[in-house]
């Protein structure tokens, strides 16, 4: 059984995008994407997105005003530098910092990149060599890098898709495996006991728990700080089913957001839908008819193209980016804490 949230209760519009395949910044629907990806939303209510297929990392204020933070359309690349010196290799996830710093998951490239908030790019782990490596700064090596999510201090969790593991990134650079045995499986278990089967997306709470959308288990996985991996929500079954824990299924849930009251959000990727799972592990699904397509308006009606990342701010607002649609959406909903 599917529950959507009342009409009264959550509305869905669009925040950003004509809808057109493109790479022009401007004021809300006059501004394009290709394909947009992750997304992350700042203390003052900016939102980043990872525009995948223009190789660029986007700004959008809260007023809907898109510019370009880094990155330049239709140029591929690993070079750093400023702004747009600076190209990507297939960014698909953004985290963004207290500081104002932006976090890339540059997939192609098996690198995580920094932007300053003056936008100066660098690289701050892995190499363009695919590996499992931990270690400091280059030395350490990923295999597709896809999404990111960055703590109260300043550490920085990985979801390392092609290894199945979930790494950290300290502030200064240094790279550990914080779970998974690398091997693909679903097993539950301390550290690299566990098991994940392509996890594309991270999201981590004031406590330090790291959720994971473990796309290709149909689960959703929650890490404690010491390593231990347990299974939140998901039967490992596609469907699309509400209910508590393993009585409610996925189909390649692809984003994760988490908000300081510890509900859950999730981008059902197969399903069209956006889910949110209570910190006792009840699934709802908060908007989505299930239907492709691209309608705005209440919980019930609304619709989405292949929804891949996901954001929350303070005030409960979810941000989506929409990828297939071009779009990024906004849900509002008197169900925020």
């Amino acid at each position: 059984m599917t529950v959507v949230c009342s009409a009264s209760q959550t509305v869905v519009d669009t925040f950003a995008g004509s809808g057109a395949l493109g790479a022009s910044d401007g004021i809300a629907s006059q501004a394009s994407f290709n394909q947009p990806g992750g997304v992350a939303v700042d203390s003052a209510g900016n939102v980043y997105v990872a525009d995948l297929a223009n190789q660029e990392i986007r700004k959008i204020t809260p007023a809907g005003n898109v510019t370009t933070l880094a990155g330049h359309a239709g140029s591929t690349g690993t070079a750093d530098g400023d702004r747009y010196a600076a190209s990507f290799k297939g960014p698909t996830s953004v985290a963004v910092d207290a500081d104002g710093n932006v976090y890339v998951s540059d997939q192609l490239s098996h690198r995580v990149r920094k932007i300053t908030p003056a936008g100066v790019v660098s690289t701050l782990a892995g190499s363009e060599i695919a590996g499992s490596a931990d270690g400091h700064g280059a030395a350490a090596t990923f295999g597709q890098p896809a999404g990111l999510a960055v703590d109260a201090v300043g550490n920085l969790y990985v979801a390392d898709r092609a290894n199945n593991r979930i790494r950290k990134i300290s502030p200064a650079g240094d790279v550990v495996t914080l779970a998974g045995s690398g091997v693909e499986g679903a097993t539950d278990g301390s550290g690299v006991q566990a098991s994940f089967s392509e996890p594309v997306d991270v999201a981590v709470d004031s406590a330090g728990n790291v959720y994971v959308a473990d796309a290709w288990n149909n689960r959703i996985r929650k890490i404690t700080p010491a390593g231990n991996v347990t299974t939140l929500a998901g039967s490992g079954l596609q469907g699309a089913a509400d209910g508590v824990g393993a009585s409610a299924s996925f189909f390649r849930p692809f984003g994760i957001a988490v908000d300081r009251a510890g509900y859950v959000y999730v981008t059902d990727s197969g399903n069209n839908r956006i889910r949110r799972i209570s910190p006792l592990g009840f699934v709802t699904t908060l908007a989505g008819t299930g239907a492709v397509g691209s309608t705005n308006g209440s919980a019930a009606t609304a619709s989405f193209y292949s929804p891949s990342g996901v954001a929350v701010d303070g005030s409960g607002i979810v941000y989506v980016g929409d990828g297939a649609n071009n779009l990024i959406r906004r849900i509002t909903s008197s169900l925020a804490p």
